[in-house]
C-alpha cells in the first residue's frame, strides 16, 4: 500500500489517459474506462468511471510497482485547493473510510476544478 502521509509521492502534470493505458489494462475491469490521467517522473494516477488508481513505480528498473485502487464509493469527503500566484500547484484531498486522507499535489495548469466535478459525479 501507498504511503499517502508522504508529501513527496505524488507531484503530478496532467498526461493523456492513453499515456499510461497499458500501464493498467491488466486491472482495468471489462466496462471500466480511464477518464483523467496524471503522472510524475515516474508514479502516475489514473481516475476511472469507477475508483482512482495510484501506481507507485519502485526500484531502479521500474518494473516494480505498486497499485493502490482507491474506489469512489468509499471517499467521504474531498476537497481541492487551486493554484496561486506563489504557490503554484493545486492540491486535490479526499478522506476515504478505512484509510485516512490521500493527497494528490499537481501542477497549477491542471483542471483542479474538473477532477473535483468528476468526483463529484460519482460521489454525491
Amino acid at each position: 500500500m501507498i504511503d499517502f502521509n508522504s508529501n513527496s509521492v505524488f507531484k503530478l502534470s496532467p498526461c493523456a489517459p492513453d499515456e499510461i493505458a497499458g500501464a493498467v489494462h491488466e486491472i482495468l475491469l471489462q466496462d471500466e474506462q480511464l477518464v483523467l490521467a496524471f503522472k510524475g517522473p515516474r508514479d502516475f494516477v489514473t481516475f476511472t468511471t469507477k475508483r482512482i488508481i495510484a501506481v507507485n513505480v519502485q526500484g531502479i528498473t521500474g518494473k516494480k510497482r505498486d497499485f493502490t485502487s482507491l474506489p469512489y464509493s468509499k471517499i467521504q469527503a474531498f476537497s481541492i485547493e487551486t493554484a496561486g500566484s506563489f504557490d503554484r500547484d493545486a492540491e486535490l484531498e479526499m478522506y476515504f473510510s478505512g484509510l485516512g486522507k490521500v493527497r494528490f499535489e499537481v501542477k497549477g495548469q491542471s483542471d483542479i476544478q474538473g477532477v473535483s466535478r468528476l468526483i463529484a459525479s460519482y460521489v454525491l
